[in-house]
Formats: C-alpha cells, structure tokens, sequence
C-alpha cells in the first residue's frame, strides 16, 4: 500500500489525495506539518531532500516527490493520464503551466495569507507581483475554457486536478474571479466530482471508465 506523506491545507497535496481518492486507490495518509518544521527533519529529508511535501512511498524505501510527478505516477494506465502523444503532451504542458506560471502566486497568497500569522503584513511587498502574475495566469486559462470544456484531451483528466488544487481556493488568496467565468465554470464542475461528503455523487464518467460514487476526498 501507499504511503503519502502529506500537509492537508497544501493544494498540491489536495491534488494527489484528490486523484487517490478518485481512483480508488488505497493508501495510508502521514499528516506532516510544515509549520513545526517536520520536513526539515533528517528523516524527512532523506525521503525528499528538497524538504516538500506532498511525497509518496510506492514502496518501502522508493519515494516520489513533486505532485504532478505523483499524478502522473498514480493515474498511469487510467483515463486520467492520455495515452494518445498529442494528448499526453497537451497535459503535460498545462501541468507545467501550473507549476510555473500559478501555483508560485496562488500557493504563495494562500500560505502567507491563510496560514501564517500576520502573513500579509510580512508579505505587502510581494502581494502586489503576486496578484498580477495570478490573474495573468487566469487570463489564459479562460481564453482555453472559453473554447474547450477541460484543459487536455478533450476530457478530465489529471491536468484538471493539478490545475484545481489552487484555483479552486483562489479567493482565500484574495483573488477575485469575477472576470473568470469559464474558469469559474469549471471550477464548479470539478467541485461536484471531487466531493467529499455527498457520497451519492458520481465521479466524472471517464473514457472507458464504469461510472462510479464519490468516495472520501478530503
């Protein structure tokens, strides 16, 4: 069984949950807070010498860092992950897009302005670069989502899920999504498949997928 070694309020965490969940896969769930600095631990940082979560066991004494390097690890050989090359890189490039061009200015907004006491006074001198850089990167994804229902291969798949992570708690950073409406379209969409508590929910009916209930997400 796997082991992820995880941080709860941390949206690329949420992902890799997000996708175990969806996929049914089983897995024990090491809940490390980075505020006490539990991954600055010699143990910790000899399962990712980076000193970041999330970071998956596969097997004992075989980690993987990076969440989108999980994502892709754990939804192998399911319609989360394309096979198709165009598709596979379609995905790849908007899981890219995630880790460079939003999740340095919507997880920085959200940790300094969520979870850190008198994070936005420390941080007044950055909030400015991060909001700019942040809508920037929502001005692209809506010209995607206004001609396309999700981001890769033309269905769900986990390039939605890294995408989602921070996005969909975007306005705990601040951000106004007001001028965002397909982004906040699909937000919503993805909302209700990623549901925790309403178990009767379906997960999205994937290519060559049974269609199945929500089970637990969070």
């Amino acid at each position: 069984m796997y082991t992820l070694y995880s941080m709860r309020r941390s949206g690329n965490c949420y992902k890799v949950r997000l996708a175990l969940a969806q996929l049914d896969i089983p897995h024990e769930l090491v809940e490390i807070d980075i505020l006490q600095g539990e991954t600055r631990t010699p143990e910790f940082l000899k399962m990712n010498p980076s000193g970041h979560v999330p970071v998956l066991e596969v097997t004992p004494g075989n980690y993987i860092a990076e969440s989108n390097a999980i994502l892709w690890y754990i939804a192998g050989g399911t319609p989360l992950a394309p096979d198709d090359r165009i598709d596979r890189t379609s995905a790849l490039q908007w899981m890219f897009f995630e880790q460079n061009s939003l999740e340095p200015y919507l997880g920085a907004a959200f940790f300094w302005l969520t979870m850190v006491k008198g994070g936005r006074e420390l941080q007044m001198h950055a909030l400015e670069d991060w909001m700019e850089k942040g809508y920037q990167a929502f001005s692209v994804m809506e010209k995607h989502l206004a001609t396309n229902d999700f981001f890769a291969a033309g269905h769900y798949t986990i390039a939605d899920i890294a995408l989602y992570g921070y996005t969909h708690v975007a306005p705990e950073g601040n951000f106004n999504l007001d001028n965002s409406s397909a982004v906040v379209t699909l937000l919503e969409e993805l909302e209700w498949m990623s549901c925790a508590s309403c178990s009767q929910r379906r997960l999205p009916d994937l290519p060559g997928a049974t269609p199945r209930t929500a089970s637990s997400c969070t």
